[in-house]
């Protein structure tokens, strides 16, 4: 080597010992710093102090609900925790804590590839000490100073403490949802026992929720996917040798019983626990458990009132009357999408009806009439109008099916392939026009709009103004427009909002505003807001819908609690033919409310309880109390639809033939308007080709003969 390479290799050699020593200071300072500002270990009994998230009503004022306002906790010995539940707990959170120091460094590495891989924190490696390092003495923030923190401190404790008082520190700080901490005060909170007396199957319950207590937890929406977590413990635990097979299998299948919640403080139940489950999906379980977030919501909190009570008071009256045990309620701002009020069953808290089950966001109940404004609005949008006329007569809608007669005998049983349905009271009208057919709500000429609107394209209409449900067109078929396809009461009373409001769909929301700890604002409401239907199409059904005298025949002596002085409101019923559903949904332009009514296991109602008599009270009851809140306001009229084409027009009986030569005619509908293009100036040419034609033609011509004399004489020539 030359004397000038020499040179030059000592001089950058002395550079790099410089840096590697000045970064080395650097590191030993800020290690030192770290150290210096940890806690001492002997101060393990100490909690982190946490903030609780509270949630309010749309003032601010009054507060509903309180995430982990106050930590319940009983501190129990080792002595007092099974051995079972300490190896249930370490099956599923750590299998390697009686081997490793502190930190399982496989683990560690794997969590590290991952979240790099990702970019983001997704996984973590941490061992039961490194936890409770965590839960006692550091923040929840996923930083990587936090994360070397927590290393040394599990250090320290492994070198303070012996392996089964880690365990036991442990076990009394985790929390398990709510205001519950530690297995003392789960054991009693959820199975009502000391924790001593835990079963095995009890034991992985608990084991089970401390990956995600409040998603897990037995009062919320997730129980079976709690069930399923509890069966991975158990076989953890059977592969690790913890118990046998015949342990394995008693707890495999015990039938577990939890205890009603006892939340202590909550208003508006199952509104809160939606407000949380989207609060936890979007800022994660630690923010909101421990961050101190202050959400306010959409919630009218009078309103709300009075919609529980509408609702007790309902129920109470159909368990008396007509064996129905359960209702829900759900009230919008059409205007803004924002939910004023939820009742999502009779009773949160009562096991007997799975109270805690949100019939109204939760639930998928098929609707009955009240899908029938779908349809006809459909309808109308394609050409048909209010005026056009369709024949109320007893129709088989099974067509070329030798199983099933044109000519209906109801008095024969229903063969499974065929299909033939009934008005509610039995009767057939003969010629009825459609703003008659749906604001009496009349099954068969609505089965018959629906097939001249088309089932598709009434899915579609349906799907724009907010129902997502819809998935299954072949197997609905005709039968939709009869509320064949399930469907939510939210996403119902979404959907009607759009009428309410000229065809203008608002999102659904239940947040005002989310602030952090700091009083920074997280999110805020915004309206999201779409013209998704011509409003001429929605003013013809408000306007149907509203108008209480064209209701009348169908509501009878129940027709005053339809009405309210000086301000127009619009409803539709639904029922479906087994009693299992009652619906009712009505709005003005300030305000849309809808009721369901029912059991939660599907058994009828009893004594033909139908929508008018099971849900329209409890609807009135509410819309009576918080209407008069509201200054009046009217729907847009439609303006006039007019046709001079056959059955369009209103006129069912034509006075020339398909010559144009002088000769009273009736016939169905299909023999004047083809029904994919029924604005055609012209007649339909071919009717006999739709498939329907024969069995709407004869019940017609058969209904004509029986009402008009001579018929057979002076008519059809």
């Amino acid at each position: 080597m030359s004397t000038n390479n020499k040179h030059s290799f000592k001089k950058y050699f002395l550079i790099f010992l410089s840096l590697a020593l000045f970064l080395g200071a650097i590191g030993l300072i800020y290690f030192i710093q770290l150290i210096q500002g940890l806690p001492h270990p002997d101060k393990i009994s100490d909690l982190q102090p946490t903030q609780s998230t509270k949630i309010y009503d749309r003032t601010g004022q009054i507060l509903l609900y309180e995430i982990h306002g106050a930590e319940n906790r009983t501190v129990v010995s080792s002595q007092d925790i099974p051995d079972y539940l300490k190896n249930a707990v370490i099956s599923v959170e750590d299998q390697s804590f009686y081997q490793h120091s502190a930190i399982d460094w496989k683990s560690t590495i794997r969590a590290v590839l991952v979240n790099l891989a990702k970019g983001q924190f997704s996984q973590g490696g941490s061992t039961i000490t490194q936890q409770l390092a965590k839960n006692v003495f550091l923040t929840r923030e996923k930083t990587i100073s936090r994360k070397i923190k927590e290393l040394i401190l599990a250090y320290w404790i492994e070198d303070h403490y012996s392996k089964d008082e880690i365990l036991t520190f442990y076990l009394n700080q985790i929390p398990f949802g709510s205001n519950i901490y530690g297995v003392q005060a789960a054991a009693h909170q959820y199975f009502g026992v000391d924790v001593k007396d835990l079963s095995i199957a009890q034991s992985a319950i608990l084991a089970g929720m401390i990956q995600s207590p409040s998603y897990y937890s037995p009062w919320g929406k997730n129980l079976n996917e709690l069930l399923n977590r509890k069966n991975v413990v158990l076989d953890q635990m059977l592969s690790l040798g913890f118990i046998n097979k015949t342990q394995y299998d008693a707890a495999k299948n015990e039938k577990l019983v939890f205890q009603p919640q006892s939340i202590g403080s909550i208003r508006a139940p199952h509104f809160v626990m939606m407000v949380k489950d989207y609060l936890i999906n979007k800022y994660g379980e630690e923010m909101v458990e421990n961050g101190g977030l202050k959400v306010i919501t959409t919630l009218d909190w009078p309103e709300q009132q009075i919609a529980e009570k509408s609702v007790t008071d309902g129920v109470a009256r159909n368990k008396e009357l007509y064996k129905g045990n359960n209702a829900s309620l759900f009230a919008q701002d059409p205007k803004t999408g924002q939910i004023l009020a939820l009742v999502g069953s009779a009773d949160y808290f009562d096991n007997s009806i799975d109270g805690n089950f949100d019939v109204a966001v939760q639930g998928l109940r098929q609707p009955g009439s009240a899908f029938k404004p779908f349809t006809y609005l459909t309808a109308f949008m394609e050409g048909y109008t209010p005026d056009t006329v369709v024949f109320d007569v007893p129709t088989e809608f099974s067509p070329n099916n030798p199983n099933c007669p044109v000519i209906v005998n109801y008095n024969n049983s229903n063969n499974g392939s065929c299909f033939h349905p009934k008005n509610f009271d039995d009767t057939f009208r003969g010629p009825v026009s459609l703003k008659q057919a749906l604001a009496q709500s009349m099954n068969v000429p609505s089965v018959k709009v629906l097939y001249l609107a088309g089932i598709q394209q009434t899915i579609n209409t349906a799907e724009k103004m907010g129902l997502t449900t819809l998935n299954q067109p072949d197997k609905y078929g005709l039968s939709l427009v009869l509320g064949g396809g399930a469907v939510k009461l939210s996403e119902l009373v979404g959907a009607y909002s759009v009428f309410s409001q000229d065809g203008v769909k608002h999102d659904q929301s239940f947040i005002m505003e989310v602030d952090n700890n700091k009083g920074e604002v997280l999110e805020k409401y915004t309206d999201n807001a779409q013209q998704v239907i011509d409003p001429e199409y929605i003013r013809l059904i408000n306007q149907i819908l509203s108008d209480s005298k064209l209701r009348a025949p169908l509501f009878q002596a129940s027709l005053p609690l339809t009405e309210y002085s000086g301000y127009q409101v619009a409803m539709k019923t639904g029922t479906t033919n087994d009693y299992r559903d009652a619906w009712v949904v009505g709005y003005t332009p300030f305000i849309t409310v809808g009721v369901w009514a029912g059991n939660s296991d599907y058994t009828p109602l009893q004594k033909s309880g139908g929508s008018i008599l099971a849900a329209v009270p409890m609807w009135n009851d509410f819309l009576k109390q918080v209407i008069v809140k509201y200054p009046q306001e009217t729907f847009t009229a439609p303006d006039p639809v007019t046709s001079t084409k056959a059955m369009i027009s209103g006129q069912y009986i034509n006075i020339t033939n398909e010559n144009g030569v002088p000769s009273p005619q009736i016939h169905n509908i299909l023999y004047y308007v083809d029904k994919n293009n029924p604005r055609a100036p012209f007649q339909n040419p071919n009717p006999a080709n739709d498939p329907q034609f024969n069995n709407w033609e004869v019940p017609v011509i058969q209904w004509a003969q029986q009402h008009i004399p001579n018929f057979l004489d002076q008519y059809n020539k």
